[in-house]
C-alpha cells in the first residue's frame, strides 16, 4: 500500500496535497516550520526538521513511507540533499516537484549572481532604495552594504529588528499581482531589486513590474544539486505514483 511523504512549502506542494487527498492516497505533509502560520493542508501534517538525513531516513522507516516527494523551495538545498541521502539509505524512491527557473527576457535588466554573499557584493556604489525579496534568513549578509535603505518583503512580521541600519518592512504573502508590485515599487521608490530565482508565477510579478519601470534586478541563481528524478507538474508526480502501483511497488 502506498504511503507518501510530501516535503512541502511551495504552492506546487499544496496543489499536489489536494490531488493526492482527492485520490484517497495515504500521505503525510511536512513543513520545515519557518513560517508562523503555514497553509492548512488536506493531509496529516507535521512541522519541523527531521535531524538531518539520518533523522529523515529514520522517519521514513518508522512511518513505512513508500514514496518521497521533494516539493520544497528551490533554495532549500540542504533538505533536497537530505532527501537524496535518505532515499539511498532506505531504498525508498524519491522524486522532486520543482518550478522551472525564471529566464531573462529581451527587456529585462538582470545581473546574475551565484549566492546571497555575491548579491550583497554587487550592491557596491552610492546609496539606493533596494527591495530585498529574499525572505528573512539571510539579511545579515547585507550589513556589508550599510549605505542602502532596504525594503524587506516578509511573510511574517519580524520578532526582532533586522540586522540592518536602514530598512522598511512590509508584510505580505503571495501570490502577488503586477498592479500590486508596480504600486509597491513606486511607493517605496525602489531603485534596485535583489531576489532569488524561485521560478513559478506567484512571485514573478515583481520582475514584470521591474521590467516596466526599468528597475535593475540582482538575480540569485539556484544552488546546484546532484542529478535526480525531477518533474514540473502535479500530473507527472501522480503518473509516477501510478507507475509504481502498476509495478507492484
Amino acid at each position: 500500500m502506498i504511503n507518501v511523504l510530501i516535503l512541502g512549502g511551495t504552492s506546487e506542494a499544496s496543489a499536489l496535497a489536494c490531488a493526492i487527498s482527492k485520490r484517497g492516497i495515504a500521505a503525510i505533509f511536512s513543513y520545515a516550520g519557518r513560517v508562523k502560520a503555514p497553509k492548512a493542508q488536506p493531509l496529516p501534517t507535521r512541522v519541523g526538521g527531521f535531524g538531518g538525513a539520518e533523522g529523515l531516513a529514520a522517519f521514513i522507516t518508522q512511518q513505512r513511507i513508500t514514496h518521497i516527494i521533494d516539493a520544497t523551495h528551490p533554495f532549500a538545498s540542504q533538505m533536497s540533499l537530505n532527501v537524496l541521502a535518505a532515499a539511498r539509505q532506505t531504498g525508498v524512491p524519491a522524486i522532486a516537484l520543482t518550478r522551472p527557473a525564471w529566464r531573462r527576457g529581451a527587456h529585462d535588466n538582470w545581473q546574475h549572481v551565484a549566492s546571497i554573499e555575491a548579491a550583497a557584493s554587487a550592491l557596491e556604489g552610492p546609496p539606493q532604495r533596494v527591495l530585498l525579496a529574499i525572505g528573512r534568513m539571510h539579511l545579515a549578509a547585507f550589513t556589508a552594504r550599510p549605505q542602502h535603505h532596504y525594503v524587506l518583503r516578509l511573510v511574517d512580521a519580524p520578532t526582532a529588528p533586522p540586522p540592518l541600519t536602514h530598512f522598511t518592512t512590509t508584510v505580505d504573502r503571495g501570490p502577488f499581482t503586477l498592479e500590486g508590485d508596480l504600486a509597491l515599487l513606486k511607493h517605496q521608490r525602489i531603485e534596485r531589486i535583489v531576489c532569488k530565482n524561485a521560478g513559478g508565477d506567484g512571485a514573478r510579478a515583481k520582475l514584470n513590474a521591474a521590467r516596466r519601470l526599468g528597475v535593475p534586478v540582482i538575480m540569485i541563481e539556484r544552488p546546484p544539486l546532484p542529478a535526480r528524478l525531477e518533474v514540473h507538474g502535479v500530473d507527472e508526480v501522480l503518473a509516477w505514483l501510478d507507475h509504481s502501483v502498476d509495478r507492484g511497488v
